[in-house]
């Protein structure tokens, strides 16, 4: 069965053309996946872009260097021997873990999916997958969205944003976000009172202009307002039915 996909995601994989692209900001990546062969053809291709690759085949072994040495993004399989994906990813969080996690998944699993992104995973990748799209969504997890002004604190009520920090705090209680979480916040808060479809939230967050997941934004506005509505304060993030999200008052 595992020769079978292996097989399949070969066939998917473009031969490399031309000379490697460096992207901007290479990174310290790890890759968590106990397919040998799968595991060297991901470690090869982000080699070839430049980043520092490691890897392990082992969940609890892939837990450990990832705890000892933070790496930048983490390539996590969600079947992995010794502790599943899953359980690697909320052991991660638990530990206040800045890593970026792409999770990788088969292609029917999309309640795993879900699962995946609840407990803190930034993005996921569906098998079988082309290099150029893992590439593709690597470049976008590496890319630190950019303020549009000189501004390294926004503040919408008593909900405070430290760009320079990458601190999130309201009314002096320290929010924990993880760095897709972080991405989405800063979008919202850099226009109080503005309304974003879910379109243009998963470009300017997941950097895609195609294919987008309505669900996937949805569960991260989701996370957000648990963090930061919490029971008791006044809501800040607010749904406008049929056309998106905002933060502030409209």
């Amino acid at each position: 069965m595992r020769d079978s996909l292996l097989h399949t995601l070969i066939r998917f994989w473009p031969a490399p053309t031309g000379p490697a692209r460096l992207i901007e900001g290479p990174m310290r990546v790890l890759v968590i996946e106990d397919e040998p062969q799968l595991a060297r053809h991901v470690s090869r291709a982000l080699s070839r872009h430049g980043h520092e690759v490691s890897v392990r085949h082992d969940g609890a072994q892939g837990l450990q260097a990832a705890l000892e040495v933070p790496s930048d993004l983490i390539v996590l399989d969600l079947n992995p021997p010794s502790l599943d994906g899953l359980a690697v990813l909320a052991k991660l969080r638990e530990a206040k873990s800045p890593s970026r996690v792409l999770i990788l998944t088969a292609r029917g699993e999309i309640e795993h999916r879900v699962k995946g992104l609840k407990a803190g995973a930034d993005d996921y990748l569906a098998k079988p997958f082309s290099m150029d799209e893992l590439m593709a969504r690597v470049e976008a997890l590496g890319r630190r969205g950019a303020a549009s002004t000189a501004e390294t604190i926004l503040q919408v009520a008593n909900l405070r944003m430290d760009l320079h920090q990458r601190r999130v705090t309201r009314g002096g209680m320290a929010i924990a976000l993880s760095p897709r979480e972080f991405e989405l916040l800063h979008v919202l808060m850099q226009e109080p009172g503005r309304v974003f479809s879910r379109t243009e939230l998963c470009e300017r967050v997941w950097n895609r202009d195609h294919e987008y997941d309505t669900r996937t934004v949805e569960i991260f506005v989701g996370r957000l307002r648990k963090k930061i509505d919490s029971e008791g304060s006044e809501p800040l993030i607010q749904t406008v039915r049929s056309v998106g999200y905002t933060i502030g008052k409209i």
